[in-house]
């Protein structure tokens, strides 16, 4: 494109721009997802939540005596009188300023808007059930056709959407006021449901934005003669000014240029002043910005434990920017020459001084010298709080005398915590180990940062630490960050090599995914399993004070836990309280585990932050495992043998166990039969099984440890028992405890080998089969496992999942 003056220049002034151009913002992209989302969120709502969703449409119709006035006039008169002042008022605002193309794509998306509304509700009738369509009907809303969802938000809607953004123009604002004060009024006249009504406006939304990501957004940042009257506010009167035709900005493109120190999809401008200074100047238009924004949004969002930038606007971006050059520069550090920053409109300009610009690292001829030296540089701005938080190969630049220095600190910031500056330090070194290798990167590292702060980077030598930019180079590849941490490993003590495990950076890792599996899981058990007649009826029938001590002894049940799981730990790493919060919070892990994984899952965990690794944990958690699974044992086998019940008979194991064992035991012979997975298993597995055997024996064979966790299971088990027997009591039917302890810990140890999340279910099923068989009402049985259940499952939930926060912001599991 021709070089052209987009203003009119004052005498004088030569301006050389091209004409600004729509933007595919994509911003509008995100908008359309989330719209999207939302109207799922609203289907389900209106289905599941109906009677919610009904309360608030009554709530609303009570209040319509307020507006009688209204139901003379006719519904067609409203909507029409609607469209009519907003679509006129709009498109006058447009045609006047000349938008020919946005005014036409408005057009199409107001027409679009009805079409697929239409479209969406014909087939809503025609395809979906009675429950689906319930909470779309109103009063005065047909019961089938295209009627069901109003076209009016959609179709205005969609109009607005494309007219848009609303704070460029006062009569798209005005016309969504106006059409949210009409919703409101239909639906408080029953017209509309409020469930037809957001579907309506979300799919006007959707519809709206892609269009208006296709058309593109009229850019209203500051162009040709407006930047030159814009940085006469900082004092920089100029006399040419010249745009750069090799930039290709796309908004959903992160474009970088080391000329303004690598601000993402901005213009660059080249300039000269009346005194024939040089200066270049970047301006970054609010649109371009935001795929720089949803890039820091993404970076926040998979990366924990350090902060990032997230400048939701230009302007704070580029004084953000500038500020973090000025301190830089403060350090003595080597830096791009930044003159000021000024705003204008949806634009904001940053001006650089010309001379002494930064020039490009030939990252081919990197010598050690050059690892040094930008080594030293981070190390200079790391130790006054400065982080970089992006380092990738567009950042190594060299200084107009051939120093190495960094450039690009847009997504940095200043008062920076540890965690932020060991990633800086990883960040470098895997760049620079992928383009110089292992052995010369580690060796200028140990030179300037020595081998203590090495070694303490190796927790945060993770993929998700690494920047894409670095992850593209050819000398990287998989094995590279591992090479890395193994190296540095050998530089330190044995013990101190073996403790340290790394540190959680992502948000989603195997732990976050587990953690999100067992929350929809338990939301899915709560809503498809808990029969809330039922169990209200139960408690409310209940004796309130067996109940509470029913619930009392499930409190006892987690103290029993937490002093066997205490017992085998050492005396420093014991600490009662999170001890008891580990176990509450397996409370929330059984609603989402079967009986015992969550417990054992959510004790290895806890054992792992408390400073055991490893085998040790491993063997602790099995050890406790082990205890309270023979105090179970030894509790059925000694109180049946004195009980003299003949349920006892019952226990002995049918086929089902043998078969279990046979196909273990097969699988396992079969493999070693195998000379290569022989050979695995021996060189590779039976270390690690020798290593945690070795450590179980040294953990069980301590007789006090042993003593400590033999109480606490066996206070776990009774104190369950006794739960039941207050549950009993509850409903006025009074057993023999110790008989009572013996039938509920062979039923539910036999319901918990269900795997459902904790029993749920057969343990029910179980108790109320066990209990009815030795004279206890049926009635009873039933109401007394429902108060059980509450006491010891469904009131352990929340506060499981209240201890589990606690344990997590202390970084106890």
């Amino acid at each position: 494109m021709q070089p052209q003056s987009t203003t009119t220049p004052q005498p004088g002034i030569r301006i050389e721009d091209v004409a600004p151009e729509r933007t595919h913002d994509f911003a509008d992209l995100m908008h359309a997802a989330t719209a999207l989302l939302i109207a799922v969120a609203v289907v389900l709502m209106g289905v599941y939540l109906r009677g919610f969703t009904s309360g608030v449409e009554s709530d609303a119709h009570n209040a319509s005596r307020a507006f009688d006035w209204l139901l003379n006039m006719p519904i067609s008169v409203i909507q029409q009188l609607t469209t009519f002042v907003i679509v006129v008022g709009v498109l006058a605002h447009m045609l006047i300023g000349r938008e020919w193309l946005q005014s036409c794509v408005a057009v199409l998306a107001l027409f679009g808007g009805y079409v697929l509304i239409r479209v969406l509700a014909l087939a809503l009738s025609q395809f979906g059930d009675a429950s689906l369509l319930a909470p779309f009907y109103a009063i005065g809303t047909p019961t089938a056709g295209s009627g069901l969802l109003p076209d009016l938000y959609a179709g205005i809607g969609a109009f607005l959407t494309v007219a848009g953004p609303r704070r460029l123009r006062s009569t798209v604002r005005w016309g969504w006021n106006v059409l949210y004060v009409v919703a409101v009024a239909l639906v408080v006249l029953s017209w509309h449901s409020v469930s037809g009504v957001l579907v309506s406006f979300v799919v006007g939304r959707v519809i709206g934005m892609l269009l208006r990501f296709a058309a593109g957004t009229q850019n209203k940042g500051a162009w040709g003669q407006e930047i030159v009257d814009a940085v006469r506010a900082i004092d920089v009167r100029l006399a040419g000014l010249t745009r750069r035709q090799d930039d290709k900005n796309d908004a959903g493109v992160l474009q970088t240029s080391l000329d303004d120190d690598l601000i993402e999809n901005s213009r660059i401008y080249d300039a000269v002043d009346e005194a024939g200074r040089r200066y270049i100047i970047s301006v970054l238009d609010a649109q371009l910005h935001n795929a720089g924004y949803f890039n820091q949004i993404w970076q926040w969002l998979r990366l924990t434990g350090v902060s990032m930038r997230r400048d939701r606007s230009a302007s704070t971006a580029n004084h953000h920017h500038l500020a973090m050059i000025l301190g830089l520069a403060h350090l003595g550090l080597p830096t791009m020459q930044a003159y000021g920053v000024i705003d204008s409109g949806e634009s904001s300009l940053l001006v650089f001084e010309a001379e002494g610009m930064a020039r490009p690292c030939d990252l081919d001829t990197l010598s050690d010298e050059d690892a040094t030296g930008v080594m030293r540089y981070l190390d200079a701005a790391n130790a006054r709080g400065y982080t970089h938080r992006r380092i990738t190969p567009g950042s190594l630049a060299r200084t107009s005398d051939g120093a190495m220095m960094l450039a690009g600190w847009h997504n940095g910031d200043c008062a920076s915590s540890s965690a932020n500056i060991a990633l800086d330090r990883v960040q470098l070194l895997s760049l620079l180990a992928s383009l110089i290798g292992v052995e010369r990167t580690l060796s200028a590292a140990r030179s300037v940062w020595g081998d203590n702060t090495l070694i303490s980077l190796t927790p945060f030598f993770q993929k998700v630490a690494v920047p894409y930019g670095t992850r593209a180079l050819p000398g990287w590849n998989k094995q590279l960050l591992g090479q890395l941490r193994t190296t540095i490993d050998a530089l330190a003590p044995d013990d101190r090599a073996e403790n340290t495990e790394p540190v959680t950076l992502s948000r989603f890792s195997l732990r976050s995914f587990a953690i999100i599996a067992m929350g929809i899981v338990a939301v899915a058990v709560i809503f498809t399993q808990l029969q809330p007649d039922e169990v209200i009826h139960a408690v409310r029938s209940a004796k309130i004070g067996m109940a509470f001590l029913c619930f009392a002894f499930s409190i006892l049940a987690w103290v029993g836990a937490s002093v066997s799981l205490g017992a085998f730990m050492d005396k420093g790493k014991r600490r009662p309280f999170a001890l008891f919060c580990s176990q509450a919070a397996s409370g929330f892990t059984a609603v989402s585990m079967p009986a015992g994984v969550g417990p054992a899952f959510v004790n290895l965990q806890y054992l792992r932050k408390s400073g055991y690794r490893g085998a040790a944990a491993t063997a602790i958690m099995s050890a406790t495992w082990l205890v309270q699974a023979l105090a179970t044992i030894v509790l059925i086998l000694g109180i049946g043998i004195f009980t003299g019940r003949d349920t006892l008979s019952g226990m002995i194991p049918g086929p089902t166990l043998i078969v279990v064992i046979g196909i273990v035991a097969l699988a396992f012979s079969a493999a070693m039969i195998i000379p290569p997975l022989r050979r695995l298993l021996v060189v590779k597995y039976l270390p690690i099984i020798k290593v945690y055997a070795r450590q179980l024996v040294e953990v069980i064979s301590q007789p006090a440890k042993m003593t400590g966790c033999v109480l606490g299971s066996l206070m776990l088990n009774i104190t369950t028992g006794l739960g039941f027997w207050a549950a009993l009591l509850a409903f006025g039917h009074p057993t023999n405890p110790m008989e009572t302890i013996f039938i509920f810990l062979l039923a539910n140890t036999l319901g918990s080998a269900v795997p459902t999340p904790g029993g749920l279910g057969a343990v029910e099923a179980a108790l109320l089969f066990a209990f009815s068989s030795v004279g206890v009402p049926a009635a009873v049985a039933l109401s007394a496992t429902l108060l059980y259940r509450v006491c010891f499952y469904w009131l352990r939930i929340p506060l499981g999942a209240l201890a589990m926060k606690w344990l997590d912001r202390r970084n106890l599991i």
